[in-house]
């Protein structure tokens, strides 16, 4: 299917690894030109060196900038420089931020602010100049990758799940305030993916359960009706195709890929 991408600019949030680098790899097959956000400048240079490779005849379309997403005036800054480089953002991807995962009992107010500012302001802070702007030209896509954890609450991820789960109002909402400006705004809620960001929740899992990484990941997996987590790769194929005109009458969905570990009717 071709998704008429070629020359788009699409800015990644979260783009040096995990699901946001997939992305990254995918929207540069299509021909677009790339500007990846992230913290860590060493990152986001092994980023462009790995995109580069992967991709031959991508360099001259990568970018990259540091910036500290939960600050909105330094989220604001990358996506100027972003601009001056490839021009006006044509879709905005957020993969950036992660809640650390915190076994209830070991809860406070702290641990809910830090997730907000983790996860949900991460997004926020570039989502809000970014569907401004999209909506004063008159067309845009946001893709927010946000987790299946705002949906189906975990009792070692209540407070990141609850800013996934302002992430997925704040989807739906905005798309319905911007559709008549133009500007389409979806979510993909992935599950278990095969990313070092997995590794890190194993952790967490396996001392609250007080059993060994090998035996959640072991759990987790028997959870999932096909058998298997899902790859990054196929986390960056569905925003892709959200971020193509073949979407276009595609806006406020939240779309679940958890393999059918929690099938219901929406």
């Amino acid at each position: 299917m071709e998704l008429n991408l070629t020359h788009k600019h699409v800015l990644i949030t979260g783009g040096s690894k995990g699901i946001g680098l997939a992305c990254a790899k995918v929207f540069l097959e299509e021909g677009c030109k790339v500007s990846l956000v992230s913290r860590n400048p060493a990152t986001l240079e092994s980023a462009k060196q790995q995109l580069s490779t992967q991709v031959p005849g991508s360099q001259d379309r990568i970018a990259s900038f540091s910036a500290d997403m939960q600050n909105a005036e330094s989220a604001e800054g990358a996506l100027n420089a972003a601009e001056k480089t490839f021009g006006a953002v044509d879709v905005l991807v957020n993969s950036a931020g992660a809640a650390k995962r915190t076994p209830a009992e070991s809860l406070s107010p702290v641990f809910f602010r830090e997730a907000m500012d983790a996860k949900f302001f991460t997004y926020i802070n570039m989502i809000d100049p970014v569907v401004k702007r999209m909506g004063a030209r008159g067309t845009g896509v946001i893709v927010n990758v946000i987790g299946s954890g705002g949906k189906v609450p975990s009792t070692a991820h209540i407070a990141g799940g609850s800013a996934n789960a302002a992430l997925m109002l704040t989807t739906a909402g905005l798309a319905a305030a911007y559709g008549s400006k133009g500007v389409r705004i979806n979510a993909v809620n992935p599950a278990g993916t095969l990313t070092d960001r997995l590794v890190e929740g194993l952790k967490v899992n396996a001392d609250h359960e007080k059993i060994s990484q090998e035996e959640v990941l072991k759990r987790m997996t028997a959870q999932v009706p096909m058998g298997r987590l899902a790859s990054p790769e196929e986390v960056a194929d569905t925003v892709a195709y959200l971020a193509s005109n073949r979407a276009s009458y595609v806006t406020g969905a939240i779309i679940t890929m958890d393999g059918a570990a929690h099938p219901c009717v929406v």
